[in-house]
């Protein structure tokens, strides 16, 4: 099944590394014009020296002015992947309000800052639009010390079936008309750099891969192959859903 985004432009967040920079190198591949956004500078060079077609905007998205300023005059774009997060994590008697506030200010409320500017341009223009939002099997299954980062994806995911609802008039009934689709993919470990260093320990990545049924964690590739599926055509009737991308974790 071939995907192309030739005429899109795209915004994915958390760009510089991981699932996001895969995602937008992916997406520049299938044709859309790409915009990353990450708060390291260093991060967006690298970026832009592999692929120099990427429009790069350095900003840190916990900031609402300065997202709301970064964001202003990026122009129309048909593809959201909301994939920044922040994840420090603790047991539940070790958790913080700085803490607290730091992970619910990047993994729910800039996704609802930045979803919002791109779904009211979206609407202005009278276009459609589809939005990925990148959450985790830790919203549906408590983790032993992911307190904070268990509640924020719980919250994201919420968060992605309220703006389906919202945004995907359901009283439309012509194809191009704007429709804008929500969803969200919701990864077990995925072996990114941060990931293969997190779980390196053997004891510790057998205890998680025993409960996962095909007996392996995620490759990068897997989520973003999830990812560009959902912005695409070819998930025209898909929307409000969370997509595990883990292995069969949840049916266990």
């Amino acid at each position: 099944m071939q995907i192309s985004f030739e005429g899109k432009r795209a915004l994915v967040t958390g760009a510089g590394k991981g699932i996001g920079r895969a995602t937008a190198l992916a997406l520049a591949r299938c044709g859309a014009e790409v915009t990353a956004v990450t708060r390291t500078q260093a991060d967006l060079d690298s970026l832009t020296q592999e692929c120099s077609s990427v429009t790069p905007v350095c900003v840190d998205l916990a900031d609402w002015e300065a997202t709301e300023a970064a964001l202003q005059d990026v122009g129309p774009i048909h593809l959201l992947v909301n994939n920044a997060a922040y994840a420090n994590l603790q047991p539940f008697l070790e958790v913080t309000p700085d803490q607290f506030d730091q992970s619910f200010s990047v993994n729910v409320k800039a996704v609802l800052h930045v979803s919002q500017i791109v779904a009211r341009g979206m609407k202005a223009r009278g276009s459609r639009g589809s939005i990925v939002n990148v959450s985790s099997q830790a919203s549906q299954c408590a983790l032993r010390d992911h307190t904070v980062y268990c509640a924020t994806k719980g919250a994201l995911d919420m968060l992605t079936k309220v703006m389906a609802l919202e945004l995907g008039p359901h009283q439309c009934f012509v194809l191009c008309c704007d429709q804008i689709r929500v969803n969200s993919v919701n990864p077990t470990v995925v072996m990114t750099e941060m990931g293969r260093l997190g779980w390196s320990d053997p004891e510790k990545a057998k205890v998680m891969m025993d409960r996962i049924p095909l007996g392996r964690f995620a490759e990068v590739e897997d989520v973003v192959n999830s990812i560009l599926f959902l912005l695409s055509d070819k998930s025209n009737m898909t929307n409000g859903v969370t997509l595990p991308v883990d292995g069969g974790f949840l049916t266990c």
